[in-house]
């Protein structure tokens, strides 16, 4: 690393402020009185017969209140005389095992004592049809010989594509409930045909399963509940469509258009299956999808524990930290990209020693005349962006902003013996 050193010990380091960043946070707080009220309108109701078996589909992302929208949804199903229980409807997540999938909806907090419910986890599909295309679509074979489906899931924007339809529960559908055989039939064509796909995959669903209705969420900037409703099958798409606008609405986002380095704390995918979500950084894992700053570098330092060494997004960065390829586990991280079929997330980008070479590399990198100009702004994650750190020359920008406020003088980081941060 000699040589690297010496190529970067010139390159100052910016004074930092923090800065609070303020976005909508309208939220439910009952979800329980939102959500029995809507399960109850007598078009839901009147779909569910007593003895009617029923599988209610539930996801592996860590939506807000997950346990208590699906114990909620199971009880209706109960009162009406209906035996409802759970399938995990997570594409190919949790190892794509039976027992894997079970396993993460538990740590989820959706366990047949919280939900009331037996978990029924298989990874055996039934293929449905196909697309003109020639694409197979594929259903979970348990929730396939079920008399009813009740799928659930957030609505957000997608970080891969754009289009009418994203992430929610037309995507919940077509990839969640096909199991891995599913969800690589999805991703075969690449993210490039995702948005022409995940509906026609679904509305083939639709058509011949008997799916009685669909619970779904948006959340706030905060990853609360800010909307739930609940969608009959014949308008699921339309409603989906709505829903998604106010989700964008409702991202969060860095202020500023333009920034010269973007240092992240740590990523991981229980901060986003990209590890870090590129809606907030700009960077993203496809051409067809946009959004969000224009980052020159980018540099990413660590990994959560939760993430289990899963380094799925630090491709996406221009520079990383020998610590954190040390606690890569390669197998986990690639194999997202054997599922997506999108490589560069998993690449391993530029690692120097540690935290102080990899921002003085992005600074040095990032093409300005003036280093001690350089636009700046770190954050934990792209979970929690209410406050974050930005350089001297960013401050204009946040007097200027209506959201912003700097809450602190300027300071100096303080780099550890290892050259660290943390």
């Amino acid at each position: 690393m000699d040589i690297i050193r010496e190529l970067v010990k010139d390159i100052p380091i910016p004074k930092m402020a923090k800065i609070k960043q303020r976005f909508d946070s309208t939220q439910i707080n009952d979800l329980t009185a939102a959500l029995q009220p809507l399960l109850q309108r007598e078009e839901i109701k009147s779909k569910v017969k007593p003895g009617m078996e029923i599988a209610v589909a539930v996801g592996s992302r860590g939506l807000d209140r997950l346990p208590e929208m699906t114990a909620v949804t199971v009880q209706f199903l109960k009162e009406l005389g209906a035996k409802p229980f759970i399938v995990p409807c997570m594409g190919s997540h949790g190892g794509a095992t039976a027992e894997g999938q079970q396993a993460v909806l538990e740590h989820l907090g959706v366990t047949e004592e919280r939900v009331k419910a037996e978990i029924r986890s298989s990874m055996e599909v039934i293929c449905l049809g196909e697309l003109p295309n020639g694409l197979p679509v594929y259903i979970d074979k348990i929730a396939s010989e079920a008399d009813g489906i009740v799928v659930t899931n957030r609505v957000k924007p997608h970080t891969a594509f754009r289009g009418p339809i994203e992430s929610g529960i037309m995507k919940m559908i077509s990839i969640g409930l096909g199991k891995q055989k599913g969800a690589e039939a999805c991703h075969q064509l690449g993210f490039k045909h995702m948005a022409e796909h995940v509906p026609a995959m679904a509305k083939i669903t639709l058509a011949k399963m008997p799916i009685l209705f669909a619970v779904a969420t948006v959340e706030n900037a905060f990853d609360k509940v800010h909307t739930i409703d609940v969608l009959e099958p014949h308008e699921i798409e339309e409603k989906e469509i709505q829903l998604l606008e106010l989700a964008k609405s409702q991202l969060p986002k860095l202020y500023f258009d333009q920034i010269d380095v973007l240092v992240i704390d740590k990523i991981g995918k229980n901060i986003s299956g990209d590890g870090m979500d590129p809606n907030i950084t700009g960077r993203y894992p496809t051409p067809y999808a946009y959004g969000g700053p224009e980052v020159s570098k980018m540099v990413v330092l660590d990994l959560t524990e939760e993430t289990e060494g899963n380094a799925n997004g630090v491709g996406t960065a221009d520079f990383t930290t020998q610590r954190l390829v040390d606690k890569m586990n390669r197998d986990a991280t690639y194999a997202n990209g054997l599922t997506s079929t999108v490589v560069g997330p998993t690449h391993i980008s530029t690692a120097l020693a540690n935290d102080q070479f990899a921002i003085q590399a992005a600074i040095k990198t990032c093409n300005i005349l003036d280093f001690t100009k350089v636009k700046l702004v770190r954050i934990k994650n792209t979970l929690e962006i209410g406050e974050i750190e930005v350089s001297e020359a960013l401050l204009p920008d946040v007097r200027n902003h209506e959201h912003m406020e700097k809450i602190s003088d300027l300071y100096e980081w303080e780099f550890n013996e290892k050259g660290n941060l943390f």
